[in-house]
């Protein structure tokens, strides 16, 4: 009997305790998620998104979903870049919860963008000067 995504993640966070279970599911969101967005701007995309692709729509789903609070919930997480959610899809593909193709690395994820530019900056009170 496969086990279900919960017992997955429950046995990954055993071997690999860097991050809580909820950023396991959340991610899985923002992937499906991702994967809507894309489809409907380009219905002859495919279903498999890029590392990059991922984190710029789990950027958008992680801002719509906790706002100001993005970067707090991550952190508490342990996630602190964009790299962590790469460490994240690859623990899922070592347990066979998500699919690569061959030229998929872990190196996609990378530095893509910074947790501070998106998601403390947007949010702190502009300063007016003059």
């Amino acid at each position: 009997m496969t086990p279900s995504f919960r017992e997955t993640v429950e046995d990954i966070c055993r071997r690999d305790n860097r991050y809580q279970p909820e950023a396991y599911g959340f991610l899985v969101e923002a992937l499906d998620a991702t994967v809507k967005a894309v489809l409907k701007e380009d219905a002859q995309h495919g279903r498999h998104i890029t590392g990059q692709e991922l984190m710029e729509g789990l950027r958008a789903h992680a801002l719509a979903e906790f706002g100001p609070m993005t970067h707090a919930v991550f952190s508490e997480w342990g996630v602190r870049a964009t790299l962590d959610f790469g460490e994240i899809v690859f623990n899922l593909i070592a347990a066979g919860r998500l699919g690569k193709t061959d030229t998929d690395s872990i190196e996609d994820f990378r530095d893509v963008f910074s947790f501070e530019e998106a998601f403390r900056e947007p949010f702190e009170p502009k300063r007016k000067f003059g």
